[in-house]
């Protein structure tokens, strides 16, 4: 059962309300020098000079709000389900806005590591619900949007029994 704050329970019994929410991601690989930190929300104003940023300030994720706020992309974000025989999958939808964009999502060789959070923009370092360790597994890319998408691995490729009980193995087992 998952467990909601107050305010997040309150907003969904209201009719209409100021409130959103908003979805944190953070894009880890060895390859990058530190994390990409994204914000599907233009909470405030980060920078001015020379181009006119937005973001998300959040200490989710162990960032320091200050000097590594999440910045705001314009997208829309499925977040897992809560299905039982499913993994934890997710997408994402980027408008197709700066050709650097495709070229870091080309130049990785191993898939980058995806973290993801959702929270209220009105209290962003509470987390209503977060899904770690989900790996990249797909970017289709087009000249309006990239949609990505991720997943944890499935279930089902675990190796099932771990291991046979013999003698060899557990000696304990046969006295």
């Amino acid at each position: 059962m998952r467990r909601l704050s107050l305010n997040a329970r309150m907003i969904q019994d209201e009719q209409s309300s100021d409130e959103i929410y908003v979805v944190l991601f953070k894009v880890t690989h060895p390859d990058l020098a530190e994390p990409i930190r994204l914000s599907t929300d233009n909470t405030e104003r980060i920078a001015s000079e020379p181009d006119v940023i937005y973001g998300t300030r959040s200490s989710w994720g162990g960032a320091n709000p200050v000097t590594e706020p999440y910045l705001w992309i314009i997208a829309s974000a499925l977040v897992p389900s809560d299905l039982e025989d499913a993994p934890a999958a997710a997408t994402i939808s980027l408008e197709n806005l700066d050709r650097e964009m495709v070229t870091l999502l080309r130049s990785f060789s191993t898939p980058a590591t995806v973290a993801m959070a959702v929270v209220l923009a009105s209290s962003p370092d509470l987390v209503e619900q977060e899904w770690t360790d989900l790996q990249l597994v797909s970017a289709d890319i087009d000249a309006g949007e990239i949609v990505i998408a991720f997943s944890r691995e499935e279930i089902e490729l675990e190796f099932y029994p771990g291991g046979r009980m013999t003698r060899d193995r557990f000696p304990g087992l046969h006295l």
